[in-house]
């Protein structure tokens, strides 16, 4: 008990009240400066223990160089795959977003689920910056588990194989269908990555290409596809004996940075995107 009245205990209430406000803040900014780090280093789906380049800059920016992967036996670009060397890179029109339809006197039409496919280009050593100016060809099966220039049924067509360049964002966007599932490997997309336009389309510099990586399609957008989607009854079963971590390519490197973000349906169609970094 003292004799300083009510006004003086009420002022040193208010103090006290504002006094825990100001501790409170200040653990939360400590907290949010110990676990921010954390956080940003998970923002690109890697580890950063991974042999693959990390970056975390002052910036905040945090990402890790993707995996590089195989280019499959059906690349179609001007290297000796299967025994042949066929070469998509080379045809009038390549250079394109909508690759649903075969170009250069070919011209059928590849049937399927709509898909929009989003790769952002970074680079993982400044910060994550978005890549300008680079070439990106993409190419995947049909929904029935063949390859354009290469599967029976398929050795006349070229669709399902594009190429675009990065713009100031880094980004090349696709429009193509959600490929089926074949025995073996968990359903996917392929791309190679080069320096330049001019690069990626001159015949005398096959296998000139800065990264050659592949893209996982989700499990929840294949079930949907897999599940009801006409068309696609031969990947019912393929998928069903296959798994992301037991897949040849994805198994081998944890497929962290190569899950695809997928939003949509079956009937309006899919857009996967995918941020790819590029150590420079």
């Amino acid at each position: 008990m003292h004799a300083h009245g009510l006004s003086h205990d009420l002022d040193t209430l208010i103090r006290q009240q504002a006094q825990r406000r100001q501790a409170l803040r200040w653990l939360s900014g400590a907290a949010l400066f110990t676990t921010t780090p954390l956080a940003l280093l998970a923002c690109g789906g890697g580890d950063v223990e991974d042999s693959e380049t990390s970056a975390v800059s002052a910036s905040g920016g945090s990402c890790s160089t993707i995996p590089s992967e195989t280019a499959g036996p059906y690349p179609a670009d001007g290297s000796s795959a299967s025994g042949q060397r066929l070469n998509a890179l080379a045809l009038s029109g390549i250079v394109r977003s909508d690759i649903r339809s075969s170009i250069a006197g070919a011209d059928g039409t590849a049937l399927g689920v709509p898909l929009t496919v989003q790769l952002t280009l970074v680079d993982a050593s400044t910060s994550c910056l978005p890549l300008e100016g680079l070439a990106v060809y993409l190419w995947h099966c049909t929904r029935d588990g063949g390859y354009s220039m290469y599967s029976g049924g398929h050795t006349q067509e070229n669709y399902l194989r594009g190429v675009q360049v990065s713009d100031a964002n880094g980004l090349v966007s696709f429009t193509t269908i959600f490929p089926g599932c074949y025995s073996g490997r968990w359903p996917h997309i392929h791309f190679a990555i080069y320096d330049s336009l001019s690069s990626a389309t001159d015949d005398s510099l096959v296998g000139d290409h800065e990264k050659v990586s592949q893209l996982a399609l989700p499990a929840s957008a294949c079930e949907q596809v897999y599940g009801a989607a006409a068309g696609y009854s031969a990947s019912v079963s393929n998928y069903a004996g296959v798994s992301l971590t037991r897949d040849n390519v994805f198994g081998n490197d944890g497929a962290a940075q190569q899950v695809a973000t997928v939003t949509g349906g079956t009937s309006a169609g899919f857009v996967a995107s995918l941020q790819v970094g590029l150590s420079t």
